[in-house]
């Protein structure tokens, strides 16, 4: 599992790149959330297009930094999911949170 993050204009992306399991999420999360505090930002993008697995780790990664964005006063948003792990996500009820892009929910 890999983490590219970029920063514009008040956003951080965080890239994820390869598989999300148990064993990646702690270190991912740790790294989000440093750059989240350190950066200030009003609006965290967690970006898929280069994920290729997600387990139920994956669910409270995403689940975590809403909370964490909403304490801060700042925004998250999903980009880019396949349609397997949009499938994982509508089923653990992320599907309600405001988190996706504004063109593209979950059905």
């Amino acid at each position: 599992m890999q983490l590219e993050l970029s920063r514009e204009a008040g956003v951080l992306t965080a890239h994820l790149i390869g598989e999300l399991d148990h064993h990646a999420a702690a270190p991912i999360r740790q790294q989000i959330d440093t750059a989240v505090l350190s950066s200030r930002c009003h609006r965290l993008v967690l970006d898929f297009r280069r994920l290729t697995f997600m387990d139920s780790s994956g669910i409270g990664l995403i689940m975590g930094r809403y909370r964490l964005m909403s304490g801060q006063n700042g925004t998250l948003r999903v980009e880019n999911a396949t349609p397997q792990v949009e499938k994982m996500m509508k089923l653990a009820g992320l599907s309600r949170l405001p988190i996706w892009n504004e063109r593209k929910e979950p059905q």
